[in-house]
């Protein structure tokens, strides 16, 4: 039996396409944080960014994002690593770790629904976009406890 390939390969070693693939779409990367300026906890909220489909749990302008967004963060395979803020079950995490992927991914399960089956997208969780808050004690009202 061959291994999945997130199982024989590093993520440096991945393609375009099997990078891509490894995102579980569960939203959360792309939700506003807060950092506590004294201890520099990262608190998430339940406040998407502005192009983010909080329907789809996907990027409504995935290919210009960083043009759009001045702080959307490209995940890379070096990066991953140093992200204080990417999700235990984010899949880009769990593998720069040796870890398997959960039966929800849609590469295991074999369905892109299941991630929201499960309950850990954040479909139907969004509170807010950024572009709907004026200033950031805004924020505030829409910080959650832990992580989503």
């Amino acid at each position: 039996m061959t291994l999945p390939y997130w199982k024989q390969k590093t993520l440096e070693t991945m393609s375009p396409t099997e990078w891509e693939a490894l995102c579980d779409g569960c939203g959360k990367c792309c939700l506003s944080k807060l950092e506590d300026e004294d201890t520099g906890d990262i608190h998430f909220t339940s406040v998407g960014c502005r192009l983010f489909d909080a329907g789809a749990c996907r990027c409504r302008d995935y290919e210009n994002r960083q043009a759009e967004v001045a702080d959307c963060v490209q995940l890379t395979p070096q990066n991953v690593r140093t992200i204080s803020w990417l999700p235990s079950t984010c899949a880009y995490r769990l593998v720069a770790e040796g870890r398997d992927l959960y039966w929800w991914h849609h590469l295991v399960s074999g369905s892109r629904d299941t991630v929201h089956a499960a309950g850990v997208s954040m479909r139907g969780r969004v509170t807010a976009a950024e572009d709907e808050l004026d200033d950031v004690e805004d924020y505030f009202d829409h910080m959650l406890d832990g992580e989503p």
